[in-house]
């Protein structure tokens, strides 16, 4: 049913991390953040675990989750995100991979995945360059995302997306060729080589951004709307593309935002009145977590808390802090660690936890529970009659349902 309640889901990108060797503190427990420490005290807490236990999942997978889609059942490519994410159109058909510009040696070993994260001033010449490349048969279309990122587009007649990536992973190694995972994508993986080596020749000249990596190769998806599952007026204020991409496949409706968190909080009280499920992200945690930046990862998470008090004046009926992954610095990667998770309704007043960490959120009522979960807790929370509802049965209820047990009403 739909009500007059509003939800808001703030993801923190990569917000678990793990203890750091020298202190036994993670990345929350070190940070100064009292505003998220008060959350936490009148929220119920928890912890989630993206796809499954030892699994250590993308960012795609990881918002599938916290927005309710099984992303075991529903994997979608980074590529097609990163496309719809800065409106580049896909037709039935094409192919597009989530490129990255990196630093080679003169052997072609990777000496920087992300070539120092050049800006976006620096990389935008190289893919009008890259964009002049010929392949047979196909049209070749390359446009900057942000940074260091790039998309590619292939159009053309029997293209798959059923291809290898480039991307190693790791560095002091050669990027990989592309091969085909089944003999209908042959010919894109010959295609896509070929692309590879005519940009190498193109770039051999850059200082840093000589050579390039592409992954998440992707055709267009197709995902139950998000609005229709939930019954909901759903929207996404995110700085990055490619999480406006995820949110087009959800369904969300997309709201222009500047550059950085301050200004989607200011997106998000501009156009409270107009919808009922606002998904906010912030990313500057993941990026300093992979980067292998303790210090950086902390200091992010700080100045994440000084806006935490912004979006609990709009008084929200519903306000979830999730992650997508945990993304801690000692790793410099995505782990596959439980995330911490928190939920503030007008009946939740608070359960003895303390601080929002990894530590504390494990003692919470909520417990460890799939990511796919938590826009079930939302709703329980909001109230599918406009009423809000406790929360601590649904775990239960949740166990039983899922297990096709009936369950039946009492008093």
């Amino acid at each position: 049913m739909n009500t007059s309640s509003k939800m808001v889901l703030l993801v923190v990108d990569g917000l678990g991390g793990l203890a750091h060797p020298d202190t036994g503190k993670s990345e929350l427990e070190t940070a100064n953040i009292p505003n998220l420490d008060a959350l936490a005290r009148v929220s119920a807490c928890g912890l989630t675990t993206p796809v499954l236990p030892g699994v250590a999942p993308g960012s795609g997978p990881g918002h599938l989750a916290l927005f309710g889609y099984d992303p075991l059942r529903h994997m979608i490519g980074r590529g097609a995100l990163e496309a719809l994410g800065i409106d580049v159109e896909l037709q039935p058909g094409d192919v597009a991979a989530r490129g990255n510009f990196c630093t080679v040696d003169a052997d072609g070993l990777l000496l920087d995945r992300r070539a120092g994260r050049i800006p976006t001033e620096l990389s935008a010449p190289i893919c009008e360059r890259l964009d002049r490349i010929e392949l047979e048969g196909v049209q070749v279309d390359v446009f900057p995302v942000q940074d260091y990122r790039f998309v590619l587009r292939l159009r053309g007649e029997g293209l798959s997306e059923a291809v290898t990536e480039t991307d190693p992973q790791r560095e002091g190694v050669a990027a990989l060729p592309v091969r085909a995972l089944n003999a209908g994508a042959e010919r894109t993986a010959d295609l896509v080589n070929q692309f590879v080596a005519k940009a190498a020749q193109l770039m051999s000249e850059e200082d840093r951004a000589n050579m390039l990596l592409l992954r998440g190769f992707a055709q267009m998806p197709s995902l139950p709307p998000m609005g229709d599952v939930y019954r909901m007026n759903p929207a996404a204020i995110a700085a990055y593309p490619m999480y406006r991409g995820l949110a087009t496949v959800a369904g969300m409706r997309v709201i222009p935002t500047g550059r950085h968190f301050s200004d989607e909080v200011e997106t998000l009280r501009q156009n409270f009145d107009s919808h009922d499920f606002f998904f906010i992200h912030y990313k500057p945690a993941d990026a300093a977590g992979e980067d292998g930046d303790f210090d950086a990862k902390v200091q992010c998470l700080e100045d994440l808390d000084p806006l935490i008090p912004a979006i609990r004046e709009l008084e929200p009926d519903v306000l979830m802090v999730a992650g997508d992954h945990a993304t801690p610095a000692i790793t410099a990667g995505h782990s596959w660690h439980p995330v911490p998770f928190m939920l503030h309704s007008k009946l939740t007043r608070g359960e003895g936890v303390p601080a929002f960490s990894e530590r504390e959120c494990r003692l919470g009522s909520i417990g460890s529970i799939p990511a796919t979960n938590v826009m079930l807790l939302g709703n329980v929370a909001r109230g599918q009659d406009g009423k809000i509802r406790p929360l601590n049965c649904l775990p239960l209820l949740a166990a039983f349902r899922y297990g096709r047990f009936q369950i039946f009403p009492t008093y």
